[in-house]
């Protein structure tokens, strides 16, 4: 379901995905909270269009201003149990990976998901990048479904 929200004007270009990080303490009192604080906070979204004849409004967090954009959930790439990585099947996260150097550690951690969360995976992406999971999980790289209150 797409959304208008207002964006920092560097990041309203469509494809680009953010995780809402709610408010912040520079937002009080302004006069466009309404229009920016409509997402769900925790959740990952792409920007599918900037609204045509908006203009760049004044904002204490974003530099550059904001400007009205449409954005949709966005599905989360994420690294789930080998054993249950099949396309319509209902998911956890594993848990959290102190190995940050990992070139998985953002599919362990993603962006935009919470590990006591239950995700629906849309498509089996394949093997993770990483040649040896340090904590001897077997894991499968897939896309998750964003969730349904985001």
């Amino acid at each position: 379901m797409t959304t208008i929200t207002l964006i920092g004007t560097r990041l309203a270009e469509p494809g680009t995905e953010f995780v809402y990080r709610g408010e912040s303490s520079a937002c009080e009192g302004c006069p466009y909270r309404d229009q920016c604080l409509n997402l769900t906070e925790g959740r990952k979204y792409e920007v599918t269009d900037i609204r045509e004849g908006g203009s760049t409004l004044e904002c204490a967090v974003h530099d550059s201003g904001v400007t009205a954009v449409e954005v949709e959930p966005a599905p989360i790439q994420a690294n789930v149990a080998s054993n249950s990585a099949f396309s319509g099947s209902v998911v956890s996260l594993e848990g959290p990976c102190p190995h940050t150097d990992c070139p998985s550690h953002e599919y362990c951690e993603p962006a935009g998901a919470e590990f006591d969360g239950e995700y629906r995976i849309t498509s089996v992406l394949g093997e993770p990048p990483h040649d040896y999971c340090m904590l001897d999980r077997d894991l499968t790289l897939v896309e998750l479904e964003p969730p349904d209150d985001a």
